[in-house]
This record gives structure tokens, sequence and C-alpha cells, in this order.
């Protein structure tokens, strides 16, 4: 064990089972070690390093940024804010957006924006949100609330009330749900990240639509780590047709900068007014200039990028010996292995790609730009430790 592991070890509360390896630089998809040792990095600090390490046009808007001011209060305005969620609300027809530094804090301005909407417009007594059993919102008592798995929970209570939690793929469970409870909001991810990257069936998605629509309820769609590129689209409830009342969004939007978002619609862009909300961090500068350079450069020949390393490593991967399946879009992707995931993971790791678990699969989210001959070596590292 290194010297900076035994200091991690003594100085840093234990809630990470971290992996032997620490990684002091990086370029591109390339992770280099303290012993000089080189990584070909598929997880991408799960899904946030968008363009890979050190990449030349996000440094320089950094960097720039930082030359001008670092921080300064939400009691001034900034440019790299307003340029931002221009952005974002031309890529996404949105109307409003709230600024904040990780996608807890976004799922909890979703959350507060949909029970106060609702609480004017429906009454005080439409509180509920219904989320999905094996989804995962965050960290926070509200988030963890919201999150549908129940070892999350055990150790927290008691949480927020007012969430209740249907059955993926079930339109009657949320049908029931309805029935049951005052909703104010249904609240999902297109494709379940950490729950073990499920995707969730185009017809239950539209049936959600459908049901929010017709029975008044808000539709809120989690894109922390499916969003800003990652499915192949914008976002990923774009696959499906659907237009939600709020998204949240984090991870690859600020490059490897902490910045998350809320996004609002037409509908909700009055729901915040002064007072209601608020952050110290949200709208950093930095992270703002950062976010710029990565979502201006969400292109359709980006996301034709992003499609077409999808369709290598499902090639590869889809019947090849030791794996069951492969789930996911674009470069999120998990794999059914016959092996145990953790298993495979270290044999990745002992062979040079770093790869995650997400439950029982093997998870990828590798840089959106991964170049194609990085990404077949990683390929065929992975698809040897899965035979």
């Amino acid at each position: 064990m290194s010297s900076i592991q035994e200091r991690d070890h003594q100085y840093i509360a234990g809630t990470y089972a971290r992996f032997p390896v620490t990684i002091v630089s990086g370029k591109g998809s390339i992770a280099v070690d303290e012993n000089g040792r080189e990584y070909i990095d598929m997880g991408t600090g799960i899904g946030v390093d968008a363009f890979g390490y050190g990449d030349e046009q996000w440094l320089n808007a950094v960097e720039a940024q930082l030359h001008k001011v670092q921080h300064t209060s939400n009691l001034y305005y900034t440019e790299p804010a307003v340029e931002l969620a221009q952005l974002l609300c031309e890529k996404t027809g949105m109307s409003k957006v709230f600024f904040v530094n990780s996608g807890a804090e976004a799922n909890e301005a979703a959350i507060k924006a949909a029970r106060k909407y609702q609480a004017e417009h429906k009454g005080p007594e439409y509180t509920t949100i219904i989320t999905m059993k094996d989804s995962f919102h965050g960290r926070t008592l509200t988030t963890l609330a919201a999150t549908g798995q129940e070892h999350y929970h055990e150790l927290f209570q008691p949480l927020t009330p007012g969430f209740v939690h249907a059955e993926v793929n079930d339109i009657d469970s949320v049908k029931a749900l309805v029935a049951e409870h005052k909703v104010a909001a249904i609240m999902f991810e297109c494709i379940q990240g950490e729950g073990g990257v499920v995707d969730l069936d185009p017809d239950f998605i539209a049936g959600i639509a459908k049901i929010a629509e017709e029975e008044n309820i808000l539709m809120v769609v989690d894109e922390v780590q499916t969003g800003n590129g990652r499915t192949g689209k914008m976002y990923s409830y774009m696959h499906y047709g659907i237009c939600p009342d709020i998204v949240s969004t984090a991870k690859g939007i600020g490059g490897g900068l902490p910045l998350a978002a809320c996004l609002l619609s037409e509908k909700l862009s009055g729901v915040f007014g002064h007072g209601d909300n608020g952050t110290t961090y949200g709208a950093n500068p930095v992270c703002c200039a950062g976010g710029v350079s990565v979502v201006s450069r969400l292109t359709e020949e980006c996301m034709e990028g992003v499609e077409e390393r999808s369709r290598f490593i499902r090639s590869k991967l889809e019947g090849a010996p030791g794996v069951k399946g492969v789930s996911g879009k674009g470069l999120i992707l998990g794999i059914s292995t016959e092996k145990p995931a953790g298993d495979v993971v270290q044999k990745c790791l002992e062979n040079g790609v770093l790869c995650l678990t997400a439950k029982d699969k093997v998870r990828l989210l590798p840089a959106l730009n991964i170049p194609m001959d990085v990404l077949e070596k990683a390929v065929a590292v992975i698809c040897e430790a899965c035979a």
C-alpha cells in the first residue's frame, strides 16, 4: 500500500471501497497511476469526464475564466451562467434553469419545484412523489427517500416522507399509486444507472406520460447519469418522444467540475421566486465555463460518434463467451456476465482497463469521444475478462 493510500485510510472517512490504484494524471481516455502505469478509463469518474482527461477546449475555457473571476455570489450576474442556461434551454426547449452543484441537489430542486407548483395549482395536500423501485436519485435524506432501494434507507431513518415506489415497467403499479395518493409528480430515470443499467420500456414511459397528462401530474426525468450526450441524444428522454415538466442533470455537464442543473418547462417557469431556493456555489462561473465548453460540443456529429462507439461495443460483446446480454443506450451500457461482475472488473483492472459495476452488471461509461483504437483495446480486454 502506498503512502497516499495509507494516509487516505488514516484521514478520510471510510465510505468508499476503493480499488488499490492512485490516479495522478491522465490525458484523453488514459489514466496514469503513481507508478506510471497506464489504464484505459471506461468509467470517466462515473460519467463525469465527458471528453476525457485534460481536454484542451475544456481546459482553455476553465483557465480563461479562472483568470477573470473564480467565484461571485448569486447576488450578481455572470456571463458563463447565462450562456450555459441559454444553451440548455435552446437544446431542450425548456424555459428556465436553476444551477446547483450535484445530482442530488438538482433532484432536491426538482422535488421542491414540483411540490410548490402543485401546492399552488392543485392544493397543499398534493405532495406525494412516485418514483421507481431500484431507482437512484441521490444521498441526501430527501433524495434517499426518493431512491427506490431499501438497503439505502436502513441506516438513516426517518427519511423525508411523501415518496412511494412503483414497479418498473408495470403501468398498473403506477396507476394504483395514483389512485391511492395525492400525487404531485412522477419521477424516473429512463435508464436506471445505479439500479443496474435497466432500460425502462418505451410503452411504460409513454404510459407514465399519458397518466401525467390525464391526472395533471408533473413528469420529472432524472438525467443525472444519462444526460449530456451519454445515450446518443442530448438527454435520454428524447429517445421516447416525451416532454418532461422538469429535468435534473449533473455529472457530465461540467466536464469534471461540480455542476448540476434543474431545468424547468414553460409551465413551471415562474415556480421559483426570490428566496424560494438558493445555493452558494451553484452557477459558479468557472464550473459554468466548463459547462459551456461541454454542452456547446454536444452536436449531431458528436451524437453520431456516440452511437458509432455504442454499436462497436455491442457488436463485440453481445453473444461473446461469458456475456449474457447488454443493456443501456449509447455509452451507458451494462454487461450481464456469467462470472460475478466484480471479478470481471478486477480482471480488467489487472489488464489495464478501468470499469464499473452496477448491481450484478459490469457498467461502462467511457468518454463520449474515446478514440476508436483505444476503445478496441479496452473492449478486447473486457471480452477476455468475461470469457
